[in-house]
């Protein structure tokens, strides 16, 4: 049976504990504004871009070497109507062996292309993904948002914080 969940996989040398490292460094492949601790059961973070997405997001299951599962926790984009798509998805990562090799694939369990932002999540995971998270893992080197100038993010948060 085929899922409708957004997935993305890649295969790369490393061992599956080099994959985890990378995975929970989001600051190497997803974005340098990543806010709190990402690397440990029950941590909490937030993640923005600019003023277009918002979210927090905690860390509900971690087996070394094989798996990590985040809960979105509150969601918000600038661009669709439902400004809550997100909010209950989890975003998984699988790690496993073949042939020596370690497979990591990527499910956004509850994103689906009934959502409104699908098709810009969709574009947006791959890159993070397949480029971005393969290359931290490959050559120590990934491409995550940069951080924002003048403190333009921070103000943002906080304003997101005391509106909710």
């Amino acid at each position: 049976m085929k899922t409708a969940n957004f997935t993305a996989t890649i295969l790369v040398d490393q061992t599956p504990k080099e994959v985890l490292g990378a995975i929970t460094n989001l600051h190497g492949w997803w974005s340098e504004e990543i806010e709190g601790n990402t690397e440990k059961l029950n941590d909490e973070f937030i993640y923005h871009y600019k003023d277009i997405h918002y979210c927090k997001m905690r860390l509900i299951e971690l087996v070394p070497n094989e798996k990590v599962v985040w809960l979105v926790l509150d969601n918000h984009f600038n661009f669709t109507k439902d400004k809550s798509e997100w909010i209950g998805t989890k975003l998984v990562f699988d790690i496993s062996q073949k042939d020596n090799k370690t497979a990591m694939q990527f499910t956004h369990e509850g994103l689906v292309p009934q959502y409104e932002c699908y098709e810009i999540c969709r574009e947006a995971w791959t890159n993070y993904i397949k480029d971005s998270l393969y290359n931290l893992i490959a050559t120590g080197k990934g491409e995550p948002n940069p951080k924002e100038k003048d403190g333009y993010n921070a103000q943002l948060v906080e304003k997101w914080r005391l509106d909710r």
